[in-house]
Order: structure tokens, then C-alpha cells, then sequence
């Protein structure tokens, strides 16, 4: 029998890392992400869960401390938000660049100044070229799901790097779904204890980590960091294989397409903004209107080849962004055009500029969106709450 609960996305997340059985949990509280750790600790309080939990003294300890346990070969995890991701930035290349498997939840926010508590990507996007592989979950559901993916990817020997789950702040963080889970058993079967990688340091096995490297080897190290990303693909989608036939839920890999096919003009979308789309999509198909919304899963490494073949039959794409890169574009803006470019599509591109700070994205802003593409009065960069081109 199926095990349901009233979850919102800091729980989910919870859930999601108890049935991963991590040894350590690294924790400091910083809004929109604090219930989730909270969750955890009562987890562990309670005996629910064996684990080291460990609360420290700052965003930038708990990912020293993660990286600590992760050297020695302990599935770990860890959880911050906006300023304190920052905070943490300086340790993200360390963790990465010594192939380190740890699993973290980034709770998307805005970073000041002016302060602002609310949800928006600027956060995660500052962090791109750390070298984590980044994720970006739409739902409650998809948040617990994927951090029991993303520890089987992490942890991967042709892989060995990162993972930063971001889940957008208050609008998935604290909205209540019903959300499945799955039996412990199950949960075991498709992620086994993890396996200690040869590089990783024991009583038996001493050696040193994160070591200097002059001129003539650092690059060597860092291409083989950078080939060894795409591997990700691959083993992306194949785990999400084996969730379907493991839990009857799949996400589509790196990308999944929404009434795609035949539309004319697409949405190209992060986050929980998809649901939304969604909605609008179905509502405008009633009235004719070939439109559709790709969902953009995973921006590191980032999905040329599947990019490009969701969008290649439309005429016309648009790319919400939820953050902006000052004085240029939106940062999946660029990638995507990149993608474009190096596959020789000519695709009329879009960029609309939405959602920062929290504010709403509503359906008549995403009908406004698709009415741009559809008229063929794109190729501007958008406020597509204000109205106005830059």
C-alpha cells in the first residue's frame, strides 16, 4: 500500500534524505530553508534516523564540515539558501574539484541588497562555474525523489562530483502538496550503501586532499573534472529509467517537453514557474494556439543536444529567467542560446525577466509571454512583470 503525507518542499526534502540514510548531516538554519533542516534534526532526535548530525557555526562550516565526512567516504548532506550559499561559495570548488559526492539543498532566494526573503534563482546562478552539478525541481514530489537520485549520481565512481538541489524558495519551500513515500525497502534496494572511491582518505588508505597543483598539471586536473561532468547525462537518464520501473515516477532526464511536438512557439522554463505554464498552455492549446513549455531539469552541465532537439521545430522560443545578469541577459537566456548556436539552429529567441524578489508570475503574464512569441515581437529582452523592453 502507498504511504502518502501532507508535505510542503522543506519536508519533502527531509523525507527524501532520511530514505537516503546518510552518516552525516550538516546543518545551519537560514530562511526559506530552515524547516528542512529542522525536520532532520528531529529525525534523528526522535532515532528515526542514524545519523551524525551536526550543527554548526556558519553556512561556510557546514560545507567544511561536509566536506570533512565526504573525504572519508560518509554519505552527507547539507541545505542553505541565498546569503548563506554565498557565504559558502568559497568552499564549492574545494568539494568539487576533490570529487566529493555530497548532496545539498539550495533553497532558492533573492540575495540582498535591497534584503529580500523571497524566491528567485539569483542565488544558484552566481554559483554556476563551481563545479556542482545543479538540479532544479518543480514540485514537492520531485524534491524528495530527486535527492535519492542525486546521491545514486553523486556518488557514481565515473562521476564523483556535487550535487546542489534547488528548490524555489517559499513558493515550493513552504506550499503543502500531497507528496508519496516511498517504503524503506525500496528506497534501499535502488541506492545501496555507498562505496568508498579510491581517491577518498581511511585508517588504511592515508593520503592527503585537496593538494597544491603547479602549472604544469592543475589544468590536467580541471579538464578531466570538466569531461567528467557530461558523463552525467547518461547516467542521469538512466537512473531515471530505474526510478519508473523501481516507483512509477520518472522525470524525463535532463529535459522534459509539455505539448511540445507541434507547437510553433515555446516557453522555456526552471522551477516551480512550470506548473503554472502548464496550465496556461493546456488553456491557450483550447483556443488553437500551438504553444508549449520545455522544462529545463538541470543547468550543470548543461543539455545541449536535448535542448536543442525538444526546441528545434519551433519558430519562435522564449526563455524565463528568474534572475538577471547585470548590465547583459538572463543566465539560461545565454545558455540557451549558446546551445543554439553551436547545433547551427536559427531560432527567434526571447528573454523575459520575472519572479525576482518573489514577485508573482501570473497566468496573464505567461499568456502575455507566449502572445509576444506568437506575434513574432520578440527577439528583446522582457520585464515580464512591468512590461517594458530593456
Amino acid at each position: 500500500m502507498k504511504d502518502f503525507a501532507f508535505l510542503n518542499g522543506n519536508e519533502a526534502i527531509a523525507y527524501g534524505v532520511k530514505l537516503s540514510r546518510p552518516h552525516v548531516i550538516a546543518a545551519y538554519p537560514i530562511t526559506p530553508q530552515t524547516k528542512a533542516v529542522e525536520k532532520l534534526s528531529a529525525f534523528v532526535q526522535d532515532g528515526e534516523l542514524d545519523c551524525k548530525y551536526m550543527h554548526v557555526e556558519s553556512e561556510h562550516s557546514a560545507m567544511a564540515c561536509s566536506i570533512g565526512s565526504s573525504s572519508v567516504g560518509a554519505r552527507t548532506f547539507t541545505a542553505t539558501s541565498s546569503q548563506g550559499l554565498l557565504y559558502m561559495s568559497e568552499c564549492l570548488p574545494y568539494a568539487s574539484g576533490a570529487r566529493l559526492p555530497i548532496v545539498m539543498m539550495n533553497a532558492n532566494r533573492s540575495i540582498a541588497t535591497p534584503w529580500n526573503i523571497y524566491g528567485d534563482q539569483m542565488d544558484s546562478m552566481h554559483v554556476l562555474n563551481s563545479g556542482w552539478i545543479q538540479l532544479y525541481v518543480e514540485d514537492a514530489q520531485e524534491a524528495l525523489d530527486m535527492v535519492i537520485q542525486s546521491f545514486k549520481l553523486a556518488e557514481n565512481h565515473e562521476i564523483l562530483t556535487p550535487v546542489m538541489i534547488n528548490v524555489d524558495g517559499f513558493v515550493l519551500t513552504h506550499t503543502y502538496e500531497k507528496v508519496e513515500i516511498p517504503p524503506q525497502d525500496q528506497v534501499d534496494a535502488f541506492l545501496p550503501e555507498i562505496k568508498a572511491a579510491p581517491h577518498l582518505m581511511s585508517d588504511e588508505n592515508k593520503m592527503s586532499m585537496c593538494i597544491s597543483a603547479g602549472n604544469q598539471h592543475y589544468m590536467e586536473f580541471k579538464i578531466k573534472q570538466h569531461r567528467d561532468m557530461f558523463k552525467v547525462f547518461d547516467e542521469l537518464e538512466k537512473i531515471d529509467a530505474d526510478f519508473l520501473k523501481s516507483f512509477g515516477r520518472n522525470y524525463g532526464g535532463a529535459v522534459e517537453g509539455y505539448r511540445n511536438e507541434d507547437a510553433e512557439v515555446l516557453l522555456v522554463t526552471t522551477g516551480s514557474v512550470t506548473g503554472t505554464v502548464r496550465a496556461v498552455v493546456d488553456s491557450m492549446r483550447d483556443e488553437g494556439k500551438k504553444v508549449g513549455v520545455i522544462k529545463l531539469r538541470i543547468l550543470r552541465p548543461f543539455p545541449v543536444d536535448e535542448i536543442c532537439r525538444n526546441i528545434s521545430q519551433a519558430r519562435a522560443v522564449g526563455i524565463l529567467d528568474k534572475n538577471i545578469s547585470f548590465g547583459y541577459e538572463g543566465t539560461v537566456f545565454t545558455n540557451v542560446n549558446s546551445a543554439l548556436q553551436q547545433k547551427g539552429l536559427t531560432i527567434s529567441t526571447t528573454n523575459f525577466i520575472g519572479g525576482l524578489g518573489g514577485k508573482d508570475i501570473t497566468k496573464v503574464n505567461i499568456r502575455n509571454m507566449f502572445e509576444n512569441l506568437l506575434s513574432g515581437e520578440g527577439e528583446t529582452v522582457q520585464y515580464s512583470n512591468m512590461g517594458c523592453a530593456l
